[in-house]
């Protein structure tokens, strides 16, 4: 078989094509499909157990209410408490922060700390390795269990 040999008009076309030396865009890569979760990280419970949080369905075993705590001894009563009610097979406990303050009165003396302080360090106490291999998943209550002044703790069940 002979080959096949270029014209003059197919061999002036490729050198101007060739002359302009736009690179070929490359498709950016797809990044990977991730299952949808609420948190954006594994909470340790179902989607059901999930749904009914959510919707305020399922009553809490305990509750504590840390209002009118220093930030230490809410620490400390947090811990203790949290503790006692896993031992004790507790698998949804409340704990109640308040909102803090929402008086914006910058010269007033609550406003010289923080206010909400509670409501900020109760989840970050959550994830502290005292605390962390105790809960599954945490996120705030439903308006019939506190609302935004209150978070629903779920425990890991004993072993």
């Amino acid at each position: 078989m002979k080959r096949r040999t270029t014209s003059d008009e197919e061999r002036t076309l490729f050198e101007q094509t060739f002359k302009e030396g736009r690179p070929i865009k490359a498709a950016a890569p797809k990044p990977p499909v991730k299952k949808k979760s609420a948190s954006g990280a594994p909470s340790g419970i179902n989607g059901a157990t999930q749904d009914r949080l959510r919707r305020g369905t399922i009553e809490p075993d305990a509750r504590i209410d840390l209002h009118g705590l220093t930030q230490e001894a809410a620490h400390r009563t947090l811990f203790a408490w949290l503790a006692t009610a896993h031992a004790r097979g507790f698998r949804l406990v409340l704990v109640i922060t308040g909102k803090g303050n929402p008086k914006s009165d910058e010269n007033a003396p609550w406003m010289m700390s923080p206010h909400g302080v509670l409501k900020q360090m109760v989840p970050r106490w959550l994830k502290e390795p005292g605390l962390a291999g105790l809960v599954a998943s945490s996120g705030p209550a439903h308006a019939r269990h506190g609302g935004g002044g209150a978070l629903y703790v779920y425990l890991r069940k004993n072993r």
